[in-house]
């Protein structure tokens, strides 16, 4: 029997330390497509991620190695980004049709056929394509949005009951996005130009006083999450790396995945110290250990 308590192993009564920050195979090359993305994890520490096995799906892994289809995406949508609210219910950035998605968490926690339970919950005939989300406490949620043809980018704010709003345009290539802990800062990265910026963020998710993070000077910017102490861990598109960055701007760590394209990153587990980084070209997902929790779990 084997299980997870604190930054332990433990397996069969033995209890084994767990190496920080060595990443190891959590879903093995070619079960998700090379369009794996999402990821993120639900209440029960279920791991979800899109285009498992065929372009258009949603899986879910219970365990190392455990995955199976949640749904299909319907209408030739493909999905990109996932995010939780504080509720259990899910979205799903859509690029392909320029929606946001929602499966309610009454649907994930039953076994009913979840597809006859997604809705559209925002759609918006000029986005590009939507790609990461971000999401408050109070369930306002935040797209990039790229144009990957023109190296440009724009940013949504999607409110609670749907509306979209455009909150910049002629940005970058947006693509990774992320909320501080304390719901007081937006980080919006461009994968091409390399660059994070930091934005004052209100309780009506308004932005404001925008400030370059950090700039990187090689590869590409992919997706990002927030530790407990406001750190962001970014994607490194062909550098083979997570970035730990400090809410100064300070690059703190980078840690070493096996695979060179990670595209996005999630944590879990039953402390919260579980990283789960999707891999572009592997088809895979790596898991590597933190001494720091995620700092949005229940959002994640």
């Amino acid at each position: 029997m084997k299980y997870l308590i604190g930054s332990l192993i433990i397996v069969s009564g033995f209890a084994q330390a767990q190496p920080l920050y060595i990443a190891q195979d959590w879903v093995s090359d070619n079960v998700f497509t090379q369009g794996v993305e999402g990821p993120a994890v639900d209440e029960n520490g279920v791991l979800y991620a899109v285009n498992y096995a065929k372009q258009g799906s949603i899986g879910k892994v219970t365990a190392k190695g455990q995955v199976s289809q949640l749904l299909s995406l319907p209408n030739g949508s493909v999905g990109n980004g996932i995010r939780f609210d504080k509720a259990g219910n899910m979205f799903i950035a859509d690029y392909v049709n320029h929606n946001v998605l929602r499966v309610s968490r009454e649907a994930l926690q039953s076994d009913a056929d979840v597809a006859a339970y997604l809705t559209v919950f925002a759609h918006n005939n000029k986005m590009n394509q939507p790609n990461d989300l971000a999401i408050m406490d109070n369930g306002i949620l935040f797209a990039s949005d790229p144009n990957w043809k023109n190296n440009t980018g724009q940013l949504w704010r999607i409110d609670q009951d749907g509306s979209s709003h455009l909150l910049e345009a002629d940005m970058g290539t947006t693509n990774g996005v992320e909320v501080s802990p304390d719901n007081k800062v937006l980080y919006v990265n461009e994968s091409v130009q390399r660059k994070v910026w930091r934005y004052s963020l209100d309780d009506k998710g308004n932005i404001s006083n925008k400030q370059l993070l950090i700039e990187f000077v090689d590869f590409g910017l992919d997706g990002m999450r927030t530790d407990s102490q406001g750190n962001l861990y970014i994607a490194r598109y062909g550098a083979g790396v997570i970035a730990v960055v400090s809410p100064q701007g300070k690059l703190l760590k980078e840690v070493k995945l096996k695979g060179q394209h990670p595209t996005n990153v999630a944590f879990g587990g039953v402390d919260g110290k579980s990283v789960f980084v999707t891999m572009q070209k592997r088809g895979a997902i790596e898991m590597f250990r933190t001494a720091v929790a995620g700092g949005n779990l229940s959002k994640n």
